[in-house]
């Protein structure tokens, strides 16, 4: 058991609430130096979308949405308001079901979930129609906190932002890449790798940005716990020195979807 690989995750204590302008990378390393800790060669700092957008200012006011006959006509669907139809369909490329449960949106990044990814859980005032969008591009963010860690630290690290995700099929949500940098996204094992006996893989690609983000979501925890990073240590194989592909990379092309 000794010699097996081990992966571990940190959750982040000791982080302020943040608002528009706040420096995400350096508010990492300073709870980090309050612990007595610091980033290393090889971690992948795993952070929650919703700090991201607070600290890039996208909030949105619903009152202040004027809604098209499109947002009327799927808001008289789906029981929702007219303006929160229009902000969903405002951050979509396209809208492809929707029921008093869920609008299910293609995100204009190419990511399909429910509603957009728009929500008003951990936000001031989303008792009162304020609601949080996505980052407008969240591999350019995720490049962004990067570099800015790495100009902080000194050591070459990996940035995931991740959200929870709805799954076809599945009950529940999971934690989902959606902002990648210096982390190797998918790692395509067909043709590459052998099972135990001996049969070469002809079907395996795994989607390791998409795992670490599932795994630190669990550490982070999804209510008030008021962790929104967690350091990932153990998977070194997978951080890469270039900022790579992004996230972006794991979708699968619209040619290729069978359930459209």
């Amino acid at each position: 058991m000794n010699d097996a690989p081990r992966l571990c995750v940190h959750a982040l204590a000791g982080l302020p609430m943040f608002a528009p302008g706040m420096s995400i990378a350096g508010e990492i390393c300073a709870a980090l130096a309050a612990l007595g800790d610091g980033l290393r060669g090889g971690d992948i700092c795993v952070i929650a979308q919703k700090i991201v957008s607070k600290a890039e200012g996208r909030a949105l006011e619903l009152a202040s949405v004027a809604a098209g006959p499109e947002a009327a006509r799927i808001a008289a669907v789906t029981g929702r308001e007219p303006g929160a139809v229009q902000a969903i369909l405002d951050e979509s490329s396209d809208i492809l079901r929707f029921n008093p449960a869920a609008i299910i949106a293609r995100h204009r990044t190419g990511h399909v979930l429910a509603n957009a990814g728009i929500d008003a859980s951990n936000i001031a005032g989303g008792d009162a129609g304020t609601v949080l969008r996505w980052p407008v591009d969240p591999d350019a963010s995720a490049r962004a906190i990067r570099r800015a860690l790495i100009e902080i630290a000194g050591v070459n690290v990996a940035v995931v932002i991740a959200d929870s995700m709805g799954r076809a099929w599945r009950i529940g949500t999971v934690g989902t890449a959606i902002g990648c940098a210096g982390l190797t996204v998918l790692e395509d094992r067909r043709g590459k790798a052998v099972d135990l006996y001996g049969r070469t893989l002809q079907a395996t690609v795994i989607a390791v940005a998409d795992s670490v983000a599932a795994m630190a979501a669990l550490a982070m925890g999804e209510g008030d716990e008021g962790t929104p990073v967690a350091l990932v240590r153990g998977c070194e194989r997978w951080v890469r020195d270039e900022d790579g592909p992004g996230a972006a990379s794991g979708l699968r092309p619209l040619e290729q979807d069978m359930f459209r």
